[in-house]
């Protein structure tokens, strides 16, 4: 069989499934659960699998489902990932009236893709022809929400790192893996046959903080408390006073939420919690970043006399897409939609932990057109399900097709040229180090 005889045949395989792979796609989206949680969600990846003699591992970093599709040889290995967890946006027409959770960033499409491009290549025999395996992985938590509720699963040991990429990294899940592809919604084109191939984003470190001050009265005796909210409030104006020293091309961002701002209104607020990341281009950028923060924090609470806890956490790093397997989806891309729907990405501020993967094996992240909206907002929804979940995995098993095809020799290349910039201990090492520093 030749290789445009697989792509036809992965093709055809993929619209006879179309309404069951729109059906998990819609049963995912109704459901929405948030990262770590997402028990309802990996079960609906697992019946998938199993419904398809997909064999899978279960609750890999808590919920993620690992499949594995082996080929006629089994020489590289290649992942296609899809993120199971929503994010939380109470406006949502489709939000969880209990925990505001909603797919508002797409992941319900990713699942849908992975799991089209699964049963593509699974049900047509084409992988009878391939040199390699294809490892469709259902990943939990790539949404870093609800900080203090991850922190605590770490001090509880229930986790190592706070995203499901980098737990999953940590716990060698990824050890059998050469390289991964997953794609992503975008709303560039306004739900347009659009797809962005290419590029770079933020990483960051998570951080917690909090300012402790001393409870009074607030009315009667104002003057024997110590206000922790005057001492973050402070302390994010002298973080506003250093933006000036953040150069542009490092694409700083702090923004933080204050998650308790006091405990009653007449009560000298003693106890203040803010999360927040600090973002940047590149792991140095993020290190200075994070010192000039830190001093900020702590100018806020020497400015009133409160004490502050600052706690780094490990988060993302920076993504960075490898050139020559991105170069591959391109020209799948461009294939299914034309050459002048397919753009190259530059730079975005956005980060994921799909970074993190790209510091350990080759990747590439593409953004698919097919949605309307603002990510994160109650306007975000899929407005093209054809191009969001069919024409999107059609590009992914195109491209594997290409790299384990012959021997896998579109793989081998790859690969021998390519240098990780960190091996998974180096990796592992360097979030614990972050996290340890006090």
């Amino acid at each position: 069989m030749t290789k445009d005889e697989c792509k036809q045949r992965v093709n055809a395989a993929i619209q006879a499934h179309k309404e069951e792979i729109f059906a998990l796609a819609d049963s995912v989206f109704s459901e929405p659960e948030l990262g770590f949680k997402e028990t309802k969600t990996a079960a609906k990846i697992a019946a998938l699998f199993a419904k398809h003699s997909i064999p899978s591992e279960q609750g890999l970093a808590l919920t993620g489902v690992k499949g594995r599709l082996k080929g006629r040889t089994s020489g590289r290995t290649i992942a296609v990932l899809g993120e199971l967890d929503a994010v939380i946006c109470h406006e949502h027409p489709a939000a969880c009236a209990e925990t505001g959770a909603a797919h508002a960033c797409g992941h319900h499409a990713q699942l849908a893709a992975m799991a089209a491009c699964a049963i593509g290549l699974a049900e047509s025999g084409v992988m009878q022809e391939l040199d390699g395996d294809v490892v469709p992985f259902a990943v939990p938590a790539e949404e870093y929400v609800e900080i203090e509720y991850r922190n605590r699963l770490r001090t509880e040991g229930k986790l190592g790192f706070l995203a499901g990429k980098a737990e999953l990294i940590r716990l060698g899940a990824f050890d059998d893996v050469d390289m991964s592809m997953m794609m992503h919604l975008s709303t560039t084109g306004e739900g347009g046959r659009l797809i962005q191939v290419g590029g770079t984003s933020n990483g960051f470190i998570g951080k917690l903080i909090r300012y402790k001050g001393r409870e009074a009265h607030a009315a009667g005796a104002p003057h024997e408390g110590v206000n922790a909210l005057n001492a973050a409030m402070l302390a994010m104006m002298a973080v506003h006073a250093q933006r000036e020293t953040f150069r542009d091309e490092d694409h700083v961002r702090f923004h933080p939420i204050i998650t308790k701002g006091g405990d009653l209104v007449n009560v000298v607020p003693s106890d203040v919690r803010l999360e927040s990341y600090v973002r940047a281009r590149t792991v140095p950028a993020i290190i200075d970043a994070n010192v000039k923060i830190d001093r900020a924090l702590q100018a806020g609470a020497l400015a009133i006399g409160a004490d502050v806890e600052i706690t780094d956490l490990p988060g993302y790093l920076p993504l960075s897409n490898e050139a020559s397997l991105s170069a591959l989806l391109r020209e799948n891309a461009a294939a299914l939609v034309g050459a002048d729907k397919v753009e190259e990405l530059d730079h975005h501020a956005a980060s994921t932990d799909m970074g993190d993967l790209s510091h350990i094996m080759p990747v590439t992240h593409p953004w698919v057109g097919g949605v309307s909206g603002n990510a994160h907002t109650r306007d975000f929804c899929v407005s093209d399900p054809d191009m969001a979940y069919l024409v999107s995995s059609q590009a992914m098993a195109h491209t594997i097709i290409d790299l384990l095809y012959d021997h896998a020799a579109e793989a081998e290349a790859i690969l021998a040229d390519y240098t990780p910039p960190m091996t998974r201990e180096s990796y592992v090492k360097f979030w614990e180090d972050i996290a340890a520093k006090k």
